[in-house]
């Protein structure tokens, strides 16, 4: 059967470090505060000149790198941001630009925290049906751009920083097994960006009123998040016959350690079988799973035949879970 395999990874992020005691000089937190209630100890921050494709671009030479692809190879490019480096054209065609990945259609997607995982399900649809043999998806974001430093519901979640998957067809059993992804826009209100779209442009009374910043009901979208990525994670499972005890490594979306013990504990999963970074990062939303995914490969956690489950929850909101075969 042909699949959709990862052959590469890698992942990219800023020097800059913010601890929770740098937080501490900038609003009213502890250390204590936020890891007790996130798991969280630091995150990258990008510096003057950096930029959603800065990063992009540099995990994806690593993926390439290690799959052994040149970048004229790939027929496809997605970018899942919510943090694009313009409104338009698209950061993929950015990254294209910069690797020379010269035959590749390339075209962002947005699904804010799940926006690598919906990428990686369209790439793995064009590879199934044969119109395309070499694809890159990358999960990339400058969160701290969209961020009020003053708000300290927000500002001490996230983080920036790329991941990226080289995708080849493949004959086999090994690759994705199968995507799932899901949306319902009737929450939109609990996670978004007020401005800089056609309702709110980016006047100045946008920005006077903070409306430039993402927003978040954050006790909402934590209980949402544990229901649907508990509820998609079976589903995966399902679809190929399997059960939470054939799991060998479960990815994650990084964005609570509350939100990670506790879709772990649905799964009835050891400690060891989950991968945890968060502490390191906070949240990098579409690129948190790729992020992980890099460091889980080039550590070594991962062993050819391993099955391997991602899961995410984002704003939109938006959820999907891919299981794979490694």
């Amino acid at each position: 059967m042909m699949r959709a395999r990862i052959t590469g990874t890698g992942s990219a992020v800023p020097d800059k470090v913010l601890t929770n005691f740098d937080l501490e000089k900038m609003v009213d937190t502890s250390d204590e505060w936020i890891t007790t209630r996130t798991g969280i100890k630091e995150r990258r921050i990008a510096g003057e000149g950096e930029y959603t494709s800065t990063f992009a671009t540099r995990a994806a030479e690593k993926a390439l790198e290690m799959a052994g692809v040149k970048a004229d190879e790939l027929d496809l490019v997605i970018v899942g941001t919510v943090t694009p480096d313009f409104p338009f054209p698209a950061t993929a065609c950015v990254v294209q630009n910069n690797i020379k990945a010269v035959n590749a259609a390339a075209f962002d997607v947005t699904a804010a925290c799940s926006g690598f995982l919906y990428g990686l399900s369209v790439a793995e649809k064009f590879i199934r049906t044969g119109t395309v043999k070499k694809a890159l998806v990358i999960g990339a974001e400058v969160l701290s751009r969209i961020i009020d430093w003053s708000d300290r519901n927000t500002c001490l979640l996230f983080g920036d920083g790329a991941g990226a998957v080289v995708v080849e067809a493949c004959e086999g059993d090994n690759g994705v097994l199968s995507t799932h992804i899901h949306s319902d826009g009737s929450f939109w209100e609990l996670l978004y960006l007020p401005a800089c779209g056609s309702r709110n442009p980016a006047t100045q009374k946008a920005v006077d009123d903070k409306l430039i910043y993402l927003m978040m009901q954050g006790n909402e979208v934590f209980k949402l998040a544990v229901r649907a990525m508990g509820e998609v994670a079976h589903e995966a499972l399902a679809a190929s016959g399997m059960t939470p005890a054939d799991i060998d490594l479960f990815i994650p979306h990084q964005a609570n350690r509350r939100i990670i013990d506790a879709i772990g504990k649905r799964l009835g999963l050891a400690e060891d079988r989950v991968f945890v970074n968060l502490d390191r990062y906070g949240n990098t939303s579409a690129a948190s799973i790729p992020i992980a995914l890099d460091e889980a490969n080039r550590s070594s956690r991962i062993k050819e035949g391993d099955i391997v489950l991602f899961d995410a929850f984002g704003g939109g909101l938006t959820w999907g879970a891919a299981l794979l075969r490694w």
